[in-house]
């Protein structure tokens, strides 16, 4: 797939970007079969992000992502072997590194998202647990890393669009985080279990073992702490999508 050269991409790297297109770059793909929590639009059981690795001028400054429910089965029907094209020029923190992606279920809490009443109750309970074990409501409740439902682990405040053509409020239904991993986020069990020693630093404390980040994760950097999220309104029989980003 391409993403035509226009003005809307931000300081290209090279000059000039064009005329040829930029090839866009997949960054997920989940088939409902290995997340049974995630609602597919009826006929598709294939969700695929890619984007133009490029910064955009569309008032959120990051890659510019397209986003596509298909039927595996007609995807892999018309599937080929070769390797899909590498942009000619990008932003290299743009550019995932294969990895595959185990998904693991988890019940989680919001942070921005949670009712300002309810965290003045809560303040003087998270302050005796911060106390007492050690950690903090972030770490026990939110998981920040990229995911798929749950709440978008924001750094900054909540921005919850509209449907344009409905009107109500639209879901999140994905999020790509800036780093990964990194402070708060989660690891499934058999990864904390494999990669460390008896006397190493558990990978799931990475951020207390700086070299221990190169070992997995996507590799790119989306800012500083904030991500890519993307939000979907159920009620259209399209499934319009839009995205946020913060950093």
């Amino acid at each position: 797939m391409l993403s035509s050269h226009g003005p809307g991409h931000y300081k290209p790297l090279s000059a000039p970007v064009g005329p040829e297109p930029v090839a866009m770059v997949p960054v997920v793909q989940l088939y409902a079969r290995h997340v049974p929590g995630l609602v597919f639009p009826a006929g598709t059981d294939l969700l695929q992000i890619l984007w133009c690795p490029l910064v955009h001028e569309d008032g959120r400054y990051a890659a510019g992502p397209r986003l596509h429910w298909r039927d595996s089965a007609l995807t892999a029907a018309g599937a080929t072997a070769a390797e899909p094209p590498r942009p000619h020029t990008a932003e290299e923190d743009h550019l995932p590194r294969p990895r595959t992606v185990s998904p693991t279920p988890a019940v989680e809490y919001p942070n921005w998202d949670l009712p300002e009443e309810l965290g003045d109750l809560l303040d003087e309970r998270l302050e005796d647990m911060k106390e007492e074990r050690g950690y903090d409501y972030c770490d026990v409740a939110t998981t920040q890393q990229s995911k798929a439902g749950g709440y978008p682990g924001r750094t900054q405040p909540p921005q919850w669009p509209d449907c344009a053509g409905r009107g109500t409020r639209m879901e999140h239904l994905l999020s790509v985080t800036a780093t990964e991993p990194g402070g708060g986020r989660r690891l499934p069990l058999d990864d904390r279990d494999s990669r460390q020693d008896a006397d190493a630093t558990p990978s799931w404390r990475a951020e207390a073992e700086p070299g221990a980040l190169g070992t997995f994760g996507h590799g790119m950097a989306l800012g500083d702490l904030g991500g890519m999220y993307f939000l979907v309104c159920r009620t259209c029989p399209d499934t319009l999508y839009t995205h946020r980003y913060d950093c």
